[in-house]
C-alpha cells in the first residue's frame, strides 16, 4: 500500500509505538487522524485529533462516522495484563481492549475501507502472541487472539481488497514495559519497520531478531524454547 495520500486512522495515538506510527505516517504523506481516550494528551502536530475508547462501542461507531475517508487502519491501543490465575478483572481487561477493542474497529470501519478502495488494517500484535512471558499471561492470550484474527480478517476481508498486516515484536521502551529488564527497542524504529511492512503488503512484520528466534521456535519442540528463553533473560 502506498501511504502517501493515504488517509490514516491510529488508536493509542498520545504515547509510545502508537505516537510514532502517527508522526511517521504525517512524515509519508499521510492525513492522519490521531485518536485516544483522552484527546487532549495528544501534542503532535500536522494530525486531526479524535477521542476514542476502543473498548466502547458507541465511541468505536463515532470515530468510523467522523473518519469515512480512512483507508489505513491502524489498532495500536492496547494494554498489559497479569496472570491468568490472578485477578480475574484484569484478565477480561486485557480481553476487552486487545482482542475485542480491535475486532470492533475492524468490524467498524470494514465497510469504510470497501467503500474508500479495500486499504489495509494493521494490527499491532506482539512476539507474545507465540509465547507466555512469566506473569502477563492474560496479555499473551489476548495477542495471540489478535494474531489468529488477523489471519481469520484477511481472508474474510480480502473479497473488499483490504490487506491486513500482523505487527509482532519483543520489548519497546514504553510506559507498558517499565519495570522490565529487558532489552528494548526504540518505538520509533517499530513505527518505521510497520509502516515499511505496510507499504511492502506485508502479511505479518516481525520486528526483531527475538521476535524471528521465537516464531522460528514454534515448529520445534516448546522445551528447546524454554530454554533458549530463560538464558535470554539470564543474559
Amino acid at each position: 500500500m502506498n501511504i502517501h495520500g493515504a488517509t490514516a486512522l491510529v488508536t493509542g495515538a498520545n504515547r509510545g509505538i502508537g505516537r510514532h506510527l502517527a508522526a511517521q505516517l504525517v512524515e509519508r504523506g499521510a492525513k492522519v487522524y490521531a485518536t485516544a481516550r483522552r484527546p487532549e494528551s495528544i501534542d503532535l502536530g500536522g494530525v486531526e485529533v479524535l477521542a476514542l475508547d476502543i473498548s466502547d462501542p458507541d465511541s468505536v461507531a463515532a470515530a468510523a462516522r467522523l473518519a469515512g475517508d480512512v483507508n489505513l487502519l491502524v489498532n495500536n491501543a492496547g494494554i498489559g495484563g497479569g496472570a491468568l490465575l490472578g485477578d480475574l478483572q484484569a484478565v477480561r481487561a486485557a480481553l476487552d481492549v486487545n482482542f475485542w477493542g480491535t475486532l470492533s474497529m475492524a468490524r467498524a470501519f470494514a465497510p469504510v475501507l470497501a467503500a474508500n478502495g479495500g486499504g489495509a488494517i494493521v494490527n499491532l500484535a506482539s512476539s507474545a502472541s507465540w509465547f507466555v512471558f512469566p506473569g502477563s499471561s492474560a496479555y499473551a492470550v489476548s495477542k495471540a487472539a489478535v494474531w489468529s484474527m488477523s489471519k481469520a480478517l484477511r481472508q474474510e476481508l480480502a473479497g473488499q481488497g483490504t490487506l491486513v498486516t500482523s505487527v509482532h515484536l519483543g520489548a519497546a521502551d514504553t510506559d507498558m514495559m517499565k519495570g522490565y529488564d529487558v532489552p528494548k527497542m526504540d518505538p520509533a524504529d517499530v513505527a518505521r519497520i510497520t509502516l515499511d511492512g505496510v507499504e511492502a503488503d506485508a502479511f505479518e512484520v516481525v520486528v526483531d531478531e527475538f521476535t524471528e528466534m521465537v516464531k522460528a521456535s514454534l515448529s520445534k519442540d516448546p522445551r528447546e524454547f524454554d530454554k533458549q528463553f530463560h538464558q535470554f533473560l539470564n543474559a
